[in-house]
């Protein structure tokens, strides 16, 4: 069980996140939505940060129990793909890599559709692709708690799913917890366990996302009119109208 609990952050004489909590289970994936500005980078820097304030199962969360991936990304390097993983496990590696850190990279990258690039110098790589190497670099790490900002923002739809599902699956097999914020509601709904809702910098809500995909809390937050439709699995499908549009 992971428990956070973060303190309000100011900027200047303006709150951008004030004082919330934050629990979940083992092998949880949740999501955090709302429209920009309303402090899902500043929560999930907390998160990330936080130290002591994070425990697991009582215990405090160690900074390298951690994987942080930020929503702004650069790898200007010209370092090879299988390298940039390869420091996902800096800390136990020694003057020799281990088979077992390579084979672990490796496969971390055959998983993501990206064996073929491990060679490649990641400055060569798409904005897509170095997003999806830096997310290996982060699963290699084995982290208890693994905190994601946006990170299909440069991805086309295959590549969306395919890493959306490969977070979850890292989730429910290593007994993690993933805290991740999305822009995209459906996407949201079909990956995520629970969705923390977040409006001028407060937590309005966590649950299902059924519950919490309603019309009524999309409209307050993002300020539009939703049609909300269902997937044949049952979940949300949302679709965005201005306020005003003809039904």
């Amino acid at each position: 069980m992971l428990c956070a609990s973060l303190p309000a952050v100011r900027k200047g004489k303006k709150t951008i996140l004030h004082p919330c909590e934050i629990r979940a289970g083992a092998g949880e994936v949740l999501g955090v939505i709302g429209p920009n500005g309303a402090g899902k980078s500043t929560l999930l820097q907390g998160l990330a940060h936080a130290g002591a304030a994070l425990t697991w199962n009582g215990v405090p969360l160690l900074q390298r129990q951690i994987g942080y991936m930020p929503q702004a990304f650069q790898a200007p390097v010209r370092m090879a793909v299988l390298d940039c993983v390869l420091l996902g496990r800096r800390e136990g590696l020694g003057w020799r890599v281990a088979p077992a850190d390579l084979g672990a990279c490796t496969a971390a990258l055959a998983r993501l559709g990206l064996a073929s690039l491990a060679d490649r110098p990641l400055d060569s790589l798409s904005g897509g692709q170095q997003q999806m190497v830096l997310l290996a670099q982060r699963l290699v790490r084995e982290p208890r708690l693994m905190v994601l900002d946006e990170p299909t923002s440069a991805l086309d739809l295959h590549h969306q799913l395919t890493i959306l599902d490969q977070v979850r699956s890292y989730a429910r097999g290593a007994g993690a917890c993933v805290v991740m914020a999305l822009h995209d509601l459906t996407m949201a709904a079909r990956f995520c366990d629970r969705l923390i809702l977040l409006h001028q910098a407060r937590i309005i809500g966590t649950d299902l996302s059924d519950r919490m995909l309603t019309a009524e809390k999309i409209g307050q937050a993002w300020g539009i009119r939703p049609e909300i439709l269902h997937s044949h699995e049952g979940l949300p499908v949302v679709v965005p109208h201005p306020i005003g549009a003809r039904e």
